[in-house]
């Protein structure tokens, strides 16, 4: 129903296409700009020169900034609402969003105490309190924007709208998690480990795919995503980083893409897939992820 509902508005399917187009320009013209450019290099440069939480806010408040555009797009062309861009239940339901969060973010603490006991040499204490403090604040504001309007814009807007325009749920959730993984190609973690860190992108979009399609809604996608980058951000920095921030720790191991990649997407992935299946009551798995979106009766 999460794409369904929309047939009852009368939303014309093209309304849907000018802000992902607009967005994969951005986009090419910021990849192709950054070609042959070493952008671990240029971050570097703009923390000496603006310090490292500003550096932080001027990389992170466009997409931020970004969401309010979605959003108001949303609410002011497509003269549609919040609560049928998020789900397809009666209202949002915030206690999905904020179990996807706490049991995302329990695991990313967990899994970084392990890191770190296991081998402590690859870290070193990177806190500082005067520092951290009015990151932690500009990082919570600014961090669940940034990935609210991924998670909008993908498998909100995005998917809803190719559902429309296809009549299919396969089309939608195969596309938007390929060009959510693309997204993050400019990224200097792809110059550091090579293109077969996509597969931990791509990955991370079908599974957030999957997630919206089998449970109706983007609930437990925004959790999710805002732990992930949130908590990360705040635990573990690393100077080949999108993120280079005034966190508790700093990774200072020698990045290596196998484990960062099979772990997450072909272990914990599925596990957490497993775990909301169970408590949400998914059935009917085939026809939520690759059946036809159906007309809605007395449409």
């Amino acid at each position: 129903m999460y794409i369904e509902q929309l047939q009852k508005y009368k939303l014309q399917a093209w309304t849907y296409f000018p802000l992902p187009i607009l967005f994969g320009i951005l986009m090419f013209i910021n990849y192709w700009s950054s070609r042959g450019i070493d952008t671990d290099a240029m971050i570097k440069d703009y923390i000496n020169l603006l310090g490292v939480n500003m550096t932080f806010v001027a990389l992170v408040s466009p997409l931020a900034f970004l969401l309010l555009v979605v959003l108001l797009y949303n609410r002011y062309f497509q003269n549609n609402s919040i609560r049928l861009l998020t789900t397809s239940r009666a209202k949002i339901d915030w206690n999905r969003i904020l179990f996807s969060f706490f049991l995302w973010s329990g695991i990313t603490v967990l899994t970084t105490l392990i890191s770190y006991y296991a081998a402590p040499h690859d870290f070193v204490w990177n806190f500082n309190l005067e520092k951290f403090v009015p990151f932690f604040f500009l990082a919570l504001v600014l961090i669940p924007m940034q990935t609210s309007f991924e998670e909008y814009l993908f498998r909100g807007h995005m998917l809803q709208g190719l559902g429309l325009a296809t009549k299919t749920k396969w089309i939608p959730f195969l596309v938007t998690s390929f060009l959510f993984g693309i997204m993050h190609i400019a990224n200097p973690e792809v110059d550091k480990l090579g293109l077969v860190v996509m597969i931990y992108y791509i990955g991370t979009g079908l599974f957030l795919g999957i997630v919206t399609l089998m449970d109706e809604g983007l609930e437990l996608a925004l959790g999710f995503h805002a732990a992930n980058n949130l908590v990360g951000a705040l635990l573990v920095t690393s100077d080949w980083t999108a993120f280079q921030t005034n966190s508790i720790l700093k990774d200072v191991s020698e990045p290596a893409a196998g484990v960062q990649i099979i772990v997450p997407v072909f272990i914990v992935f599925p596990l957490l897939l497993f775990i909301f299946a169970k408590k949400y009551k998914w059935n009917n798995w085939k026809d939520k992820l690759f059946g036809a979106v159906k007309p809605l009766e007395n449409n």
